[in-house]
């Protein structure tokens, strides 16, 4: 990851933190790990972050003071953060409405639920929703959860390589598939694709204090 911002530093950007399927019972030293290589180089924000269930609940508890921690961290150094939610919406949002104030800020990543959910994230002030391939799916709802919220609060996403977006699903997911998120939002705001690529990429550049 350093190494592609290196490479590209006009262009690519990083972030650091601990994925929640990737925490174990000891955490904590884990943690401090990571913080070292956080240290050595630049980062635009703390992520991903978050609750998965999915997989495997035995760590819930890790997780969520892992995902705490995180927080709180993203707090001191004024960073955004990126929320990787699965099966954990409920336990997502038991955290937030504690931790949430105005140093909270950042992506819900991948989102995936509901119009009820969505209007949740974004009342804690701070929030956009991370919207990629999965709006595209035939009986995904992405997209009916979206259609009411405003533009403002969106950015497209690729989760790479997962979830490419149709008609790519199935495949190895890359940035060079961001058009077709951006040609299904415009069917879905019936706005213009090029204007959904200005409002979404301007949400980015502001909520990862990136000057373009």
């Amino acid at each position: 990851m350093e190494q592609l911002v290196a490479d590209y530093p006009d262009t690519c950007y990083a972030m650091m933190g601990i994925h929640p399927c990737d925490v174990i019972k000891d955490w904590e030293s884990q943690f401090e790990e990571i913080k070292t290589y956080f240290k050595k180089g630049h980062h635009i924000a703390i992520g991903e972050i978050g609750i998965d269930l999915y997989w495997d609940k035995s760590l819930q508890k890790e997780q969520t003071e892992s995902f705490r921690a995180h927080i709180n961290w993203a707090k001191e150094e004024k960073l955004p953060i990126v929320i990787h939610c699965r099966d954990a919406f409920d336990e997502i949002f038991e955290v937030l409405d504690q931790e949430n104030d105005d140093n909270l800020f950042g992506v819900f990543h991948c989102f995936t639920g509901t119009e009820e959910q969505a209007n949740r994230i974004l009342n804690y002030g701070g929030f956009k929703l991370g919207i990629g391939g999965v709006v595209t799916f035939k009986n995904s709802g992405v997209d009916k959860a979206i259609q009411n919220i405003d533009l403002k609060h969106i950015v497209l996403e690729t989760d790479a390589p997962y979830l490419a977006p149709t008609p790519f699903r199935g495949k190895r997911n890359e940035s060079a598939y961001i058009p077709q998120i951006a040609k299904k939002l415009s069917d879905i705001y019936s706005v213009d694709e090029k204007e959904i690529g200005r409002i979404t990429t301007q949400n980015a550049l502001e909520v990862f204090k990136i000057n373009a």
